[in-house]
């Protein structure tokens, strides 16, 4: 989507770091996807500048963000520049998995591990074939599930 943002209207951001490249969506506040964008580069690299950009145009309401399972390193710096975010401009954040934006498919661990969810318990299954990794950001945020636990989901696959 290449849509020109509302300037000043209240946004809600998803951000996916565990994507590559990794992804930010721009929502309006009824939950409507405005403006998604991929983001060549480390999380560590752009994030900071992404999300300064975005607030000199436009209040964010709210931001949402992949806390895993995937990238430790993406995951572990969105989440403490979204806590930062939340004491020094209030912005608060919130969690989702990234199995919502893959559509449940299996997600990349290390070497052939991969995430699977099965009903509601992740595990580490071995894949001979690789598996495309491919996010979407959703067109409305209304069916994205929350996640009451908005901390970072580690999970160390088992060598």
């Amino acid at each position: 989507m290449s849509a020109a943002l509302p300037e000043n209207s209240p946004l809600i951001l998803l951000l996916n770091p565990i994507a590559s490249p990794w992804q930010i969506g721009i929502y309006s506040v009824e939950g409507t996807l405005l403006k998604s964008r991929k983001i060549e580069g480390y999380v560590s690299e752009n994030l900071v500048e992404t999300l300064n950009h975005t607030l000199e145009h436009s209040p964010v309401k709210q931001v949402l963000y992949v806390n895993g399972p995937g990238s430790y390193m993406g995951i572990k710096l969105t989440y403490i520049t979204l806590r930062t975010l939340e004491a020094v401009r209030k912005i608060p954040f919130a969690a989702v998995s990234a199995f919502a934006l893959n559509g449940g498919k299996p997600l990349k661990a290390m070497g052939k591990l991969y995430f699977v969810k099965e009903k509601e318990t992740i595990i580490t299954r071995k894949f001979d074939e690789k598996i495309p990794q491919e996010f979407q950001m959703p067109e409305s945020l209304k069916h994205l599930e929350i996640l009451s636990d908005r901390e970072p989901d580690y999970r160390l696959p088992s060598v």
